[in-house]
């Protein structure tokens, strides 16, 4: 190659980096924009919904609808409540939902009901100990032995917040099921078949 081209492709190949450079850096910046996992605000309210009641009667309605559903109410206030359930999918994993209720009160006279659910994954995970003994043999020597001893305990392995808008589009109609005015919506009761009473001819004079 001759001296008088050297430079130009050196020149040549230093554009090129830089522009690779700058594709780079534009792509890193668009990765850092991302929106969060799971984040994303539209339109549609999946854990919020309004009742024309006022806070504090709303908020007894999201009791007892977490009640209904085997729910253990953890902490209660005039405004909001949580309440716990567990779940063991398999005989090491151990699951707890935790649901959280806010009211908040809306002009004029009603409420918005706002629910959150995270669930709490845990897994058994074991821990060993190991202890030694000295076994007295000729002289002085002594043998280690290892005695393995272990304990297993519930770990927290993942948690997330609960994204189904089906499960939160049935807790809401629980919600206004317990609300004041609801209908009942129970099946009605069979009435048990009772025979007639019987016929009773008088005979004639």
């Amino acid at each position: 190659m001759s001296a008088a081209l050297r430079p130009v492709r050196v020149l040549s190949c230093l554009l090129f980096a830089g522009i690779l450079a700058a594709c780079g850096a534009r792509d890193g910046r668009q990765r850092a924009e991302a929106p969060p996992l799971g984040d994303a605000f539209s339109s549609e309210d999946t854990y919020a919904r309004d009742y024309r009641v006022p806070p504090l009667i709303a908020c007894e309605a999201a009791r007892r609808a977490l009640l209904g559903q085997g729910y253990v109410i953890a902490k209660q206030a005039a405004d909001s409540l949580e309440a716990t359930k567990v779940f063991q999918p398999q005989s090491d994993v151990h699951t707890q939902l935790n649901v959280r209720a806010t009211c908040v009160e809306r002009a004029p006279g009603g409420s918005i009901v706002f629910l959150n659910a995270v669930q709490d994954l845990h897994a058994l995970q074991a821990q060993s100990s190991s202890a030694s003994v000295g076994v007295s043999m000729i002289g002085s020597v002594s043998v280690p032995v290892p005695i393995g001893s272990g304990s297993a305990n519930l770990v927290r392995v993942g948690s997330n917040t609960v994204q189904n808008q089906d499960f939160y589009q049935r807790l809401f109609d629980r919600i206004g099921h317990y609300l004041p005015g609801t209908p009942d919506v129970r099946p009605p009761v069979a009435e048990p078949d009772v025979p007639p009473d019987p016929v009773i001819i008088e005979p004639l004079d």
